[in-house]
């Protein structure tokens, strides 16, 4: 016990020395003491965490609810509260719930338009295509059709006659699927009825169940039904308002997807998920 409390003690003695030396040369604070934050900083941390409750909240909400969510006493989320409205970043209502308020918006919509949405879902799913092997290839929806933006080549690659800039159909692929089931009705009017003018297979009442199918799935996927010899599986990215902005497909030879998808198709559904949390996106509520 003795020797164990000489050498603490002459441990705390070589600690004190090197202390000494580096506070003459601003180096360094006492070992074993903790740095203070400024009160400012602190402050503002804590206003975010209020303003990240009242985000998670989805919308309106009396103090006691911010107060559970934020983990602060009701006076002192009061008090931020108060500064907050001043501020513009939060509003009450008629009703004396709080709300994200004008500025809060600016600063959002301001950060979204910075958002290359292209540029983080061609990154994401190159290391998608890079850690797994697989071929993906990314789409979006074009006057005549979604149209192909991105194909990041797997091992082995597979041999196709789709390429950047080729046009897919949206009943017959499953790239097109995606668009079908989470883009405006509106938007597709036409393109839904020239192809189920021109199809045997598909009617109104079908195309009806093949959206549900998809929005109950959270994925489109085909058999050689497009390309003979082609499986492919296709999830959506979601923008700001739950609509797909982008659609990632999974493309595979029938005999080696078979062995490979049940691997490779979970992890694209998660990076797609993961590239619409980062531009704002969310799936929509039917």
């Amino acid at each position: 016990m003795w020797r164990s409390y000489t050498v603490d003690y002459a441990e705390q003695k070589v600690l004190k020395v090197q202390f000494k030396f580096a506070k003459k040369r601003g180096l360094a604070n006492m070992p074993g003491t903790k740095v203070k934050k400024r009160a400012g900083i602190q402050s503002v941390e804590i206003g975010m965490r209020v303003l990240d409750t009242l985000a998670t909240l989805g919308g309106a909400r009396p103090l006691a609810a911010i107060v559970k969510g934020c983990g602060l006493s009701p006076s002192q989320t009061h008090r931020y509260l108060a500064s907050l409205t001043e501020a513009e970043m939060v509003k009450q209502d008629a009703n004396g719930d709080y709300d994200l308020g004008p500025a809060a918006l600016r600063l959002g919509l301001s950060a979204l338009s910075r958002i290359d949405v292209f540029r983080i879902a061609d990154e994401k799913l190159a290391a998608f295509s890079n850690e797994t092997g697989a071929t993906v290839l990314l789409a979006a929806l074009g006057p005549a059709g979604p149209i192909i933006v991105r194909w990041h080549v797997g091992r082995p690659p597979i041999v196709t006659s789709l390429g950047l800039g080729s046009l897919l159909s949206v009943l017959h692929s499953a790239t097109g699927q995606i668009f079908l089931a989470y883009r405006p009705e509106r938007e597709l009017e036409a393109l839904i009825a020239a192809e189920v003018a021109q199809s045997q297979s598909m009617s109104g009442d079908a195309v009806k169940k093949l959206k549900e199918k998809i929005r109950r799935d959270g994925k489109a996927e085909v058999g050689g039904t497009l390309i003979p010899g082609l499986n492919a599986k296709a999830y959506p990215i979601f923008d700001l308002q739950g609509h797909a902005i982008l659609a990632a497909t999974l493309v595979e030879a029938a005999g080696r997807g078979e062995q490979t998808s049940k691997k490779t198709a979970p992890k694209l559904r998660a990076v797609c998920e993961e590239i619409s949390l980062a531009v704002g996106g969310h799936p929509p509520i039917y």
